[in-house]
């Protein structure tokens, strides 16, 4: 929809100005006229081209923007009153843009549920859905806390999970570039010591310098073999098929795979329980979970509930025949189901899973780092007492 930028008058007769959105001239001239404002000029503001791919908006924003808006408007506060406090106060200058963005478009009539669906790559299917099964339903203040209470939940997750990975994965990448250093720099000066020196050189040794040399050697070819092996991972990953088998494959990964499965079912249930608890249909509820599952084996699982719900029959057999959820989960949700209170069940379903997270998180942490301590030792200590090992030898010929 374009912009368009007015000058005129207001009803008390003073000079204003700004933008509104609007389907053409006339359709902007009734809103000012709606406004009470007798413009002298109004003209169509020329569309910015935006190349950029993505968003750099943080998911914590969003969330900060969700519990903000949701205490505004229990407030009492107006809605475009509440955009416009929100859209100076983001600390995100592309963020402001879109709220106000959002703020015009609500001005000029259009609901928030549709002006928030125009920026589809912040505001997904979930958050557009349950903020317009709260205005349908004119309870817009429970559903945005509602909302805000997921959004902060779902974070914390998030970097929970990430707070697991990411240390052993630093240790990891600081050991490999450690021993790619060694190997490129200091090895090659012992090389040439020993080599001047003569003589036969211990078996470990010999490996490690051979180890050396080839980095030497190759060292730009590897380079480019590890960027090109992650460029054709993601690009191989866009294939359903490949996706598909990751996926599974992430899920039986020795202490990881534990801590995605427990993960998976905290979001699925958090998400389903939360649509179906603000009003939303059971199969859109299910089809916006599926988007959002993160992983196509439970992705699939929900699809085909979704089936199984439209021929009449339960979801929890599709769930339980995925493999994924627990016999524990399943049968708690089909007696949500057969009781009617399937959002409660969901909702103490997910609380549990997240303390599970926590304990899976803890275990894993307390596993990986004496496996990182002794990968660290036995690699970089096996390079050093490999290349001390001629001077032990020399030494001893010298006494």
């Amino acid at each position: 929809m374009p912009t368009f930028e007015y000058k005129g008058k207001s009803a008390s007769g003073g000079q204003v100005s700004g933008t509104y959105k609007a389907k053409n001239k006339a359709e902007m001239e009734k809103i000012l006229r709606q406004n009470k404002i007798f413009a002298s000029s109004i003209s169509r503001k020329p569309t910015n081209i935006n190349l950029k791919i993505g968003t750099g908006i943080k998911k914590i924003e969003i969330s900060r923007f969700t519990r903000q808006f949701a205490t505004m408007i229990g407030a009492g506060l107006p809605m475009v009153q509440c955009l416009d406090i929100l859209s100076q106060q983001m600390e995100s200058a592309e963020f402001r843009r879109v709220v106000a963005d959002i703020k015009e478009s609500v001005q000029s009539g259009t609901t928030l549920s549709e002006a928030l669906g125009r920026h589809k790559k912040i505001f997904d299917d979930l958050f557009v859905n349950m903020v317009e099964a709260g205005e349908t339903g004119g309870a817009l203040d429970v559903i945005l806390v509602r909302l805000a209470n997921y959004r902060e939940k779902a974070d914390a997750l998030a970097r929970k999970v990430k707070g697991a990975l990411v240390y052993p994965i630093v240790v990891v990448i600081v050991a490999i570039g450690v021993t790619l250093a060694m190997l490129k720099f200091v090895v090659p000066t012992f090389a040439k010591m020993f080599t001047d020196l003569g003589g036969t050189l211990p078996e470990p040794t010999r490996i490690v310098m051979g180890v050396s040399n080839f980095v030497n050697d190759y060292f730009l070819i590897m380079i480019g073999g590890a960027v090109a092996f992650v460029v054709g991972f993601r690009i191989a990953l866009r294939n359903r098929s490949a996706r598909l088998y990751w996926d599974t494959l992430k899920l039986k990964l020795p202490g990881f795979g534990n801590l995605i499965r427990k993960t998976a079912v905290a979001r699925f249930t958090r998400t389903l329980g939360t649509l179906l608890s603000s009003g939303v249909s059971i199969l859109e509820a299910l089809e916006i979970t599926a988007k959002t599952a993160g992983n196509m084996v439970i992705q699939n699982a929900v699809r085909r509930s979704m089936l199984s719900i439209a021929e009449g029959e339960t979801i929890t057999q599709p769930l339980k025949e995925s493999g994924v959820f627990p016999p524990m989960v399943v049968q708690m949700i089909s007696v949500g189901e057969k009781t009617g209170g399937l959002d409660d069940m969901l909702a103490k379903i997910a609380d549990f899973y997240d303390e599970e997270v926590d304990a899976a998180v803890a275990a894993l942490t307390s596993l990986i780092e004496p496996i990182v301590i002794v990968f660290i030792g036995v690699v970089i200590g096996g390079i050093m007492i490999a290349m001390y090992l001629p001077m032990f030898d020399i030494i001893g010929q010298i006494k």
